[in-house]
């Protein structure tokens, strides 16, 4: 069976469907193997080379393993290998892109602090709080950038964990750039700025610290805001 190259596309899409529309009926679910390329060719009517090419896409998105020499499994289908591929949008968006990556960042990172106030164990607490005594923009520039630049994705990171939605940890993880968190802190400190960014960060761990969901909302709002407003200075003097 053979589709016009022309038709590949949308006939590798249909399979892609297909299968996707199997795991969530539970026909095959996280860990089990799928059924052979062949079977599964004769099933949704498509040619082998259309049904290896959705196995192939399915796989780069973390929907499918090919085991050597053991066939092709459904993964464990947990959140960061889904939206592993996601994480490249904040690291390579420049310009107005990265100002809207800024701007989801606005939507959720406030909602993602308020719920870690109510939920974070102190485990978790002292994680964030150890984060941030590493986070203070001082001494050499390379270690500056090595340690305070980690602190702060670290710190962010830890928060949204401390929520216990892996869903959300790996959306807040795609939307955070470690070459960009350089950027931002870079800027700040050829503007002597940094204390600034410090303080939000202070003022969110406070607010975490009291269990005070509003008060972490605004906090991290703030903060979010603030990268924003830089953000988009920084870009308006580019143009």
């Amino acid at each position: 069976m053979h589709e016009p190259d022309g038709e590949r596309t949308s006939v590798t899409q249909r399979a892609v469907e297909s299968v996707k529309a199997m795991i969530a009926a539970g026909e095959v679910g996280p860990g089990e193997r799928l059924p052979t390329e062949r079977d599964l060719s004769a099933r949704l009517g498509v040619s082998r080379s259309s049904m290896r090419e959705a196995i192939r896409a399915l796989t780069t998105l973390g929907v499918l393993e090919a085991r050597h020499g053991a066939g092709v499994y459904v993964t464990a289908l947990r959140p960061a290998d889904l939206l592993e591929t996601f994480s490249v949008l904040a690291e390579v968006s420049q310009g107005r892109t990265l100002l809207e990556v800024l701007q989801v960042r606005r939507m959720l990172e406030p909602a993602a602090t308020a719920l870690a106030a109510a939920r974070a164990s102190d485990a978790h607490l002292d994680r964030v709080g150890a984060l941030l005594e590493r986070m203070d923009g001082e001494g050499e520039q390379d270690a500056f950038c090595a340690d305070t630049v980690s602190a702060d994705l670290g710190f962010h990171q830890a928060i949204v964990e401390s929520t216990g939605n892996a869903t959300l940890a790996a959306i807040n993880a795609g939307l955070s750039s470690r070459t960009f968190n350089a950027r931002v802190w870079a800027g700040h400190r050829e503007a002597g700025l940094t204390a600034k960014l410090r303080e939000d960060h202070v003022l969110i761990h406070a607010a975490l610290v009291a269990r005070d969901p509003d008060a972490a909302r605004a906090a991290a709002t703030t903060h979010v805001m603030r990268v924003e407003r830089w953000l988009g200075a920084d870009l308006a003097r580019d143009s």
